[in-house]
């Protein structure tokens, strides 16, 4: 049985002293039996050297993180997972808070307030999620959010959950605008708490728009939209659930045509990057690049590829050095498994940093297509592969302005590489979505 342990995230802005514990979440597996055994222990403090509690800890079969892959139709459109239903990989923990994993659910019922934030910022984009919640629980997702928001009606989006009394109910934007009288959410249409219900968020610029359960109970605009930020799940007071979390990036904008306009070609260098009659991108031949005469810092990327037959190998490169030999953080494409076990890849994996953090799982195939959104954020870098996040990484090597050497968040151009002469893959989609202007 192929598994693999994953430690979440504690960050701690201020530091704290030891408080209220974390669960230890252990999942464990009996010779080849395909179920699995839960245990959570309340009782048990886990404490570090800084005298800080230590996150989660899970163990995980590779089918079961599989599984949690979205269909292509839905990636292709930009969605991904931000909980993989097994573990708390890709967010980050900013309060001693029992944050953990129940029923392909994040559960949350005690500890000190604060949230559950992702490692990356998100801009504009549309989100969905569900949530169940006894009826006096106050609880809400926050978005644009710094690690620690100090106001909502300042530095972030407080969506809330709260009862009917509240005089922000849910469905509402905290010290914003409340949800509209009679939708619900609202005191003359409660929720009932023993169901699941949805929220689905669009937020675009300043303006911003709120479902539950598929009514429209809210729209906000914001004349001076906050920045970019996190999101976060919020323990406030009583017991709440989360379940599939998913979020698509918007604003993309696309960098492949049949013309390559959008390109500086290298006609020196042996590799082919030759649009076919389908209108995909081939990269054939021996070394070689082509490169983005834009250039991206802090972005999401959308890319769809198929390679044409096994074992090979090629990648996006970003942040890279103009005009230089792919000097750049490379996010790698190559779906070789050691083994027979998607936990095990080979040369980094497809979604990892090349040299620098491999993929957690290989969740493609070869000779299929697939879909991979990168994001790059600051230090922090992320990617996810067919909706599954596999990579989540912070360079935090000294700063420098070659990539190879140390770390590098000033804009750079992207390349497409043709690794080898056995180099034979197809790129049908480069779409590009700034996260932050650079400052000039």
């Amino acid at each position: 049985m192929k598994t693999i342990r994953h430690r979440g995230t504690t960050h701690f802005p201020r530091l704290v002293s030891i408080g209220t514990m974390l669960s230890l979440l252990a999942f464990s597996f009996g010779g080849c039996s395909s179920s699995v055994n839960v245990s959570t222990d309340d009782s048990v403090t886990r404490q570090s050297e800084t005298g800080a509690i230590s996150p989660p800890t899970f163990e995980v079969e590779a089918v079961k993180l599989l599984e949690a892959r979205l269909p292509f139709e839905e990636t292709s459109q930009g969605w991904v997972r931000l909980f993989d239903e097994q573990t708390l990989f890709g967010w980050e923990i900013t309060s001693q808070t029992n944050w953990r994993v129940e029923d392909k659910s994040i559960v949350v019922d005690s500890g000190e307030p604060g949230l559950l934030c992702t490692s990356v910022a998100w801009a504009d984009f549309e989100l969905r999620f569900e949530y169940k919640a006894p009826v006096e629980t106050n609880s809400g997702i926050f978005l644009r959010t710094p690690l620690e928001p100090s106001d909502p009606a300042l530095d972030c989006y407080e969506i809330n959950i709260a009862p009917p009394s509240n005089p922000f109910p849910t469905g509402s934007v905290v010290k914003r605008k409340k949800v509209e009288a009679g939708q619900p959410g609202s005191e003359q249409s409660p929720l009932d708490p023993e169901q699941w219900h949805l929220y689905e968020i669009k937020l675009l610029g300043g303006e911003m728009t709120l479902k539950v359960d598929g009514a429209e109970v809210c729209k906000y605009s914001d004349a001076m939209p906050l920045p970019p930020g996190r999101i976060g799940l919020q323990h406030n007071s009583g017991p709440v659930a989360f379940r599939d979390i998913r979020i698509r990036p918007l604003g993309f904008k696309a960098l492949l045509d049949k013309d390559l306009s959008q390109w500086k070609r290298y006609p020196d260098k042996p590799g082919d990057f030759v649009v076919n009659e389908d209108g995909d991108l081939r990269v054939t031949g021996g070394r070689g690049q082509i490169e983005s005469l834009g250039s991206y810092g802090d972005f999401a990327a959308l890319i769809e590829a198929k390679t044409q037959s096994e074992k090979l190998n090629s990648g996006i490169f970003f942040r890279c050095i103009p005009g230089e030999d792919m000097n750049g953080y490379e996010c790698q494409i190559n779906h070789g498994i050691k083994d027979a076990n998607p936990l095990a890849p080979v040369d980094c994996g497809t979604g990892g940093i090349f040299r620098r953090e491999d993929a957690r799982i290989v969740a493609a195939n070869d000779r299929e297509w697939f879909s991979m959104l990168m994001v790059a954020d600051g230090l922090q870098m992320a990617a996810w592969v067919n909706g599954l996040q596999v990579t989540d990484w912070k360079d935090t090597r000294p700063a420098n302005p070659n990539p190879r050497n140390g770390s590098r968040v000033a804009p750079g151009t992207i390349m497409l590489q043709a690794h080898d002469p056995t180099t034979d893959i197809l790129f049908r989609k480069v779409d590009v979505v700034p996260l932050r202007v650079a400052a000039p």
